[in-house]
């Protein structure tokens, strides 16, 4: 939701969301994220220490604080696919539109961002959890868009397939960034192992949740 379509009370609170990640982000990358402290983020951004931790609870939230798309992303493009587009094709579809954008949260991040997060065995696992929760929102979805029994696990095991090929994806990019490759020289790689990976799939899965 963009800030003109909010009242002023919460375009104050996003502003001080964005202001506090902002300042969070520069101290991480200029001191490391271990070495700075939740203090020292209300400081640079001026604000109480409790008002830090309303907005970010936890300190790797501070550096990953694209949570709730990263997680439920995969879950919208399902629900929202096209009438007889499989769950396979649209997610397909969208991981290409995404490394054609060179898209952060697909994982081009730059080389600093990549450096901060693969430095901190902190944030390694935080978005280890990142991609567990994106994982089960995602079978959600499918368990919903098929009307799966509780008792089915063809939506989890579908979810495990498709949320593993992104992981997948998005490690590479992360790899080849701390490689040095340039995000185009990245996102012509990603396009053809996004072939490659969808195709494996295909046999098991290119007819299944089809709207």
């Amino acid at each position: 939701m963009s800030a003109e379509t909010l009242g002023l009370r919460d375009r104050k609170k996003l502003q001080t969301r964005e202001n506090i990640s902002h300042q969070a982000t520069r101290l991480f990358l200029e001191h490391g994220f271990d070495k700075v402290t939740i203090a020292d983020v209300a400081a640079a951004a001026e604000v109480a220490k409790m008002t830090v931790t309303n907005y970010f609870p936890r300190k790797e939230d501070l550096a990953l604080d694209l949570h709730d798309v990263f997680v439920n992303q995969l879950a919208r493009i399902v629900r929202e696919r096209e009438p007889g587009e499989s769950a396979l094709a649209a997610l397909r579809a969208a991981y290409l539109t995404a490394a054609a954008e060179q898209d952060p949260v697909v994982g081009f991040s730059g080389p600093e961002f990549a450096k901060l997060i693969s430095d901190s065995p902190a944030l390694v696992a935080r978005l280890r959890e990142f991609h567990d929760e994106r994982e089960q929102a995602l079978a959600d979805a499918l368990a919903d868009e098929t009307g799966s029994a509780a008792t089915d696990i063809t939506p989890r095991v579908a979810a495990a397939q498709l949320g593993g090929v992104h992981r997948v994806l998005f490690d590479e990019t992360m790899r080849r960034t701390l490689d040095g490759q340039s995000n185009d020289e990245i996102a012509t790689a990603i396009i053809e192992y996004i072939g490659t990976a969808f195709d494996a799939l295909a046999p098991s899965l290119d007819g299944y949740a089809v709207r």
